[in-house]
């Protein structure tokens, strides 16, 4: 994961969800009483050519009409936020606008999972690490318990919110699932004085880019462009990548690659998630969460357990159920995760 939050995606539907979210960590620090380090230091999304720019300004009404703070900002207003980025006609790509996000950045992804593994132990949650799960019994379409490397455990409630397995769980009660499961790179540099204030996304360069609080630049790309379940990173996606940030920031030919790591993304069709009950009873989904699950971590657990809770789906999630995909009412958020961050 590399650490962006933001909210401003291009349906109604994953807006809303999205914004919730970001009110969420806006407050966790507080809720955890641990310093999750949100650093809420605006998102730009680069347009390259005409087409781009429409579609910036088509996300920014539509974050507008739901409430989210999103508007397309000119070179001009662009260099005063990021002075270190060509915007001179040279690049192969020059960059004619941008979609600005303001409360959209960056938060420390460790200290929010410590913040939530502390607080859910003191609540008494039992956590338990390296305990690989084997199978899920079913008897008459409902769930019966699960079966575990430390015994079976009896319950009629399994929530799959696995990442880059969820198909494999789901097939242990013979459910299929629409999803692909891919690679995605990442990398850091060494660590830089601080220059780069806001995160930089360009859909046409497939590339995002930001400074860490250590100095680091944070840098990758979209999934690679195949499945597999390999975590093996590899040269050709760090000189797409190294080629494409010189475009913009030619400057950083001279830093060094800190190191480089892969992890596994499960890409459903729509690029939105899978939310809520499924055909077998007691069987939840939360999951197909592409590349952008952590910036959701807090609402879609905040409303899972609502649904778990209540029996019934929160209308903030309903958009995201598993029929969606034998009905057809996709929620269609590729336009605005092509790069998936």
């Amino acid at each position: 994961n590399t650490t962006i939050i933001r909210s401003n995606y291009l349906t109604p539907e994953g807006i809303l969800f999205y914004d919730e979210s970001v009110k969420l960590y806006e407050n966790l620090s507080h809720e955890l009483d641990f310093n999750v380090m949100f650093s809420q230091r605006g998102h730009l999304t680069l347009a390259h050519n005409d087409s781009s720019l429409r579609t910036m300004r088509w996300r920014a009404e539509v974050n507008q009409l739901q409430g989210v703070n999103s508007s397309v900002i000119g070179p001009a207003e662009i260099k005063k936020l990021v002075p270190y980025m060509d915007l001179s006609d040279h690049p192969r790509y020059p960059v004619v606008g941008a979609l600005y996000h303001p409360p959209g950045g960056i938060i420390r992804h460790d200290a929010v999972v410590w913040g939530y593994a502390h607080e859910a132990d003191r609540l008494g949650v039992h956590i338990h690490q390296k305990t690989e799960v084997m199978g899920i019994n079913v008897e008459q379409g409902r769930v019966t318990g699960g079966e575990t490397t430390q015994g079976l455990i009896k319950t009629g409630t399994v929530l799959n919110a696995t990442a880059g397995w969820c198909t494999l769980i789901a097939n242990m009660v013979d459910l299929p699932l629409p999803i692909e499961t891919r690679p995605l790179q990442a990398c850091v540099t060494e660590p830089l004085k601080p220059f780069l204030d806001v995160v930089i996304v360009s859909g046409t360069l497939h590339f995002y880019l930001s400074q860490s609080d250590r100095g680091e630049l944070v840098m990758g790309a979209e999934v690679d462009p195949f499945t597999s379940y390999s975590l093996d990173s590899t040269l050709t996606f760090i000189e797409g990548l190294a080629g494409h940030v010189l475009e913009l920031f030619p400057s950083l030919a001279p830093v060094r690659i800190l190191r480089q790591w892969a992890g596994l993304c499960d890409m459903t069709p729509d690029y939105s998630p899978i939310m809520g009950f499924t055909p077998v009873q007691g069987f939840l989904l939360d999951v197909g969460w592409g590349t952008y699950g952590f910036k959701a971590g807090p609402v879609s657990g905040k409303r899972m357990a609502e649904l778990i809770a209540s029996g019934r789906t929160p209308d903030l999630i309903a958009p995201f159920n598993y029929e969606r995909f034998f009905s057809g009412k996709l929620v269609g958020e590729k336009g605005a995760a092509a790069v998936g961050h």
